[in-house]
């Protein structure tokens, strides 16, 4: 490939899983990053099949999801084997559900993504419903976060975690909408003791205030950081400290570090110093510069920094391929934090107007989507605009277009 020539080992690959949930800005996709609902079916399929192993399903627990309109051919197309449960509670859950306000449709759909639910007994829901209302008191709200996510709810484990956190959540002084996110999106945060959670803010505490931070904005800084991704307490005290040094040795200054894990959201602690030490290779050698120059396009783009060599080198490419030059992106770097497909939409859309990427700004690529149709509407008004001014022929509007630079939209 074009501008591959930077080794990279499988271990970046798996760093992929991490990066691509920005696609056109770093912005936390909680659902996207959660380790547990990969594995939870096997653990719940586990925990219910080592002493029973039926072979046939349970007619029981059939006839009550009939009675419930609930699709059982959805059910055994992904869990079949909790059909093949000798115990199940589903007119109990539903009725559970059905107090909390559920209606039919809800208490059907509710069982057919999340079968597992009937496999809860009547104790174990009650007790989960207890702990969620510590965050969420209201049950016409409570039912209506169980409605989006069941699986979060349903998985009753870890309780004496999840109260403890919650209750170190709320002394923290994160607000309980806050924490219902948390638990809702990122419940494998909940599994963790809640003094491992402690030692890690302590860490980043202790960090924050030896980087040149203020005791008075400590608070305010730790809040806003684990409310943008709360999977930094997946972290250990010793990755957090390891990273860190890194970018020390890598001649960041102490306000550049806390510049970057503010731009980064904390997710840099998800990275390794080998795989941070790859990305930046790989960057350098593409931009041949120097290692201040490359320390000045970091602190414009940390996406640089955060992004595996295979998605730094696709993004490249497919810049390349629609005629921009490195020298253009070297310019403006930000425009690596969007997917290819992204950047392929928005020249497309801007080329409608006339508007030629090889010799304009790319500016007019970046941000978020609401950022770049705020653009777009800007770069179309002026279009219309110099159209009704009989700025023809349409190769004078197009060459007016070619130099229009729209920036600091809303």
């Amino acid at each position: 490939m074009m501008l591959r020539g930077v080794a990279h080992s499988a271990k970046d690959t798996v760093t992929l899983l991490l990066a691509r949930c920005h696609c056109s800005s770093p912005a936390l996709n909680f659902l996207s990053l959660r380790p547990e609902v990969t594995n939870r079916s096997f653990l719940i399929h586990s925990r219910y099949t080592t002493d029973t192993k039926p072979r046939e399903e349970n007619k029981k627990t059939i006839e009550e999801l009939h009675r419930l309109s609930v699709d059982i051919k959805k059910i055994r197309r992904g869990k079949e084997w909790v059909l093949l449960q000798e115990v199940a509670y589903v007119p109990e859950i539903a009725r559970i559900l059905r107090e909390m306000g559920a209606d039919e449709p809800a208490i059907a759909s509710i069982l057919e993504r999340c079968p597992e639910a009937m496999l809860r007994s009547p104790a174990e829901v009650n007790s989960q419903r207890a702990l969620w209302q510590l965050v969420c008191q209201k049950e016409n709200q409570l039912i209506k976060l169980i409605e989006q996510f069941p699986d979060s709810f349903f998985t009753t484990g870890y309780h004496e975690n999840q109260k403890a956190n919650i209750l170190f959540f709320q002394e923290l002084g994160l607000k309980n909408n806050i924490i219902t996110r948390f638990l809702t999106s990122a419940p494998n945060i909940f599994h963790n003791p809640a003094e491992k959670n402690k030692h890690v803010i302590e860490t980043l505490q202790r960090n924050y205030l030896s980087l040149g931070g203020s005791d008075a904005n400590m608070k305010i800084w730790i809040l806003k950081l684990l409310s943008q991704n709360p999977f930094i307490l997946l972290s250990t005290s010793s990755a957090i400290q390891e990273n860190l040094e890194f970018l020390q040795k890598s001649d960041f200054t102490d306000h550049e570090v806390l510049q970057l894990l503010s731009k980064l959201k904390g997710f840099i602690f998800q990275l390794t110093p080998s795989t941070m030490q790859k990305s930046m290779l790989f960057s350098k050698n593409v931009f041949k510069c120097s290692d201040q120059e490359f320390k000045q396009l970091v602190l414009k783009c940390p996406a640089l920094l955060y992004y595996s060599v295979p998605i730094l080198e696709e993004r490249l490419e497919g810049l390349l391929k629609e005629g921009i030059s490195i020298a253009q992106i070297r310019e403006t770097p930000m425009v690596l934090e969007l997917t290819t497909q992204i950047v392929q939409y928005r020249i497309k859309k801007l080329s409608a107007l006339g508007y030629n990427i090889k010799s304009g700004s790319l500016e007019n690529l970046n941000g978020t989507k609401k950022d770049f149709e705020a653009n777009y509407g800007s770069i179309l008004y002026i279009f219309l605009a110099l159209i009704s001014l009989s700025a023809w022929p349409p190769a004078s509007v197009a060459f007016q277009l070619h130099h229009c630079t729209v920036c600091g939209s809303a």
